[in-house]
């Protein structure tokens, strides 16, 4: 399945992964996500998460204990963090 870049519409994306930066919902500090899902379009140049893996990186961040996260951690280990809900209940978008 071919994958449409999110600003130009152009469909030559490459799906790699990449180092990103989140701040935390409670605002106090940010971490940096390694090997994060990425999308990174040839023509227009751009590199970005798709729509889905921002929600889960927010849903995720807003339903574990961020206090047991350092300054650096990698995707796959901020998905296997245990939730203290099984999902996030103030979410109304779905």
């Amino acid at each position: 399945m071919k994958i449409q870049c999110d600003w130009c519409n152009n469909s030559n994306v490459i799906v790699t992964s990449d180092t990103v930066y989140w701040k935390l919902p409670d605002g106090s500090r940010a971490i940096e996500i390694k090997e994060t899902p990425t999308q990174h379009c040839c023509d227009c140049n751009m590199i970005y998460q798709s729509e889905r893996i921002v929600k889960e990186i927010e849903d995720q961040l807003f339903l574990i204990d961020c206090k047991h996260i350092g300054k650096v951690i990698t995707y796959d280990d901020l998905m296997k963090k245990p939730r203290l809900l099984k999902r996030n209940y103030f979410d109304f978008s779905s």
